[in-house]
């Protein structure tokens, strides 16, 4: 592949025993993939991954349904997020054919449905009458029936309900879904019927790991402290390093200087989210105003 290919996806891991970081959740995950085995349905049908972006939870769901040799039905709930495209995409997708197969010719029973974002699901958990959703389906009815996010979160309730079809969603800040009305009961009947597994920032030890993984693939060498640099100045994110990576591998230079990185570094934001309770437990366990500010 060439330097202007996206690595991200180039050294996207497709085994689930590729991935980096986050081991106990992994297992967690791995533990809820057996409920699935031999034809059983567990009682929740859906995973929630939750935590930063870029830390790899869309790459979990793709390396589960490789390994697995599932077929994947996907939808992006930041694009496509009413009633009728939830149903059409993801409730009537995982009773017929699948939108993307995995390799083989032998088509596989399971599906898996991947619902990207679903905190990008605005409004509250009211439902929209079938007529609209199927009318809006089928293209029979007026556009302005189903607006906007109507019926959404109802409709991906309805799904985690009725599917006998794995389902994993992706988030970044869960406390979006669940708004909309009473929070802590939507997040109560949300929960009956779905693993939620939240996910941290990815440990130092872990980016170094993947750095050097990379660095071998594509037969290039970096200096301890620019490692160290680019490293320290990484908000534990899979994606910016890989990133960072392809920008310093670019051109026929083999080794990476930190002089180099620290132009990088220089050149380049670094903007994260935190989770805000995170920041609380850290502002009350700091004795420095100092600290607290920073």
């Amino acid at each position: 592949m060439s330097d202007g290919d996206d690595w991200a996806e180039k050294y996207r891991p497709e085994m689930i025993s590729k991935l980096v970081g986050n081991d106990d959740k992994i297992s967690k995950i791995r533990k809820w993939l057996e409920s699935w085995d031999d034809g059983k349905i567990p009682k929740k049908k859906g995973m929630l991954l939750s935590g930063p972006p870029g830390i790899g939870k869309t790459t979990i769901a793709l390396a589960i349904a490789k390994e697995r040799n599932w077929d994947i039905i996907e939808l992006n709930a930041s694009e496509q997020r009413n009633a009728a495209a939830i149903r059409n995409t993801a409730s009537y997708g995982s009773q017929h054919i699948s939108l993307t197969s995995f390799g083989g010719s032998k088509k596989s029973s399971m599906k898996l449905i991947l619902l990207d974002e679903v905190d990008h699901l605005s409004g509250g958990f009211g439902e929209i009458k079938d007529t609209a959703i199927n009318n809006a389906i089928r293209g029979g009815g007026l556009i302005s029936q189903i607006k906007g996010d109507s019926g959404g979160k109802a409709e991906l309730m309805k799904l985690l309900i009725s599917t006998n079809q794995p389902v994993i969603m992706t988030c970044n800040e869960p406390m979006k879904l669940w708004r909309g009305g009473d929070w802590r009961k939507n997040k109560t009947r949300f929960n009956r019927v779905s693993e939620n597994i939240e996910f941290s920032r990815v440990k130092k030890g872990d980016l170094i790991k993947v750095a050097e993984r990379l660095l071998v693939s594509e037969n290039k060498e970096i200096d301890g402290e620019g490692l160290n640099l680019l490293i320290e100045n990484n908000p534990g994110d899979f994606r910016s390093l890989i990133k960072d990576l392809q920008t310093l591998c670019s051109g026929n230079h083999k080794f990476i200087t930190s002089e180099m990185v620290e132009r990088l570094v220089a050149i380049s934001g670094r903007d994260f989210q935190n989770n805000i309770f995170n920041d609380l437990a850290a502002v009350y366990a700091s004795n420095s105003a100092r600290e607290i500010s920073r």
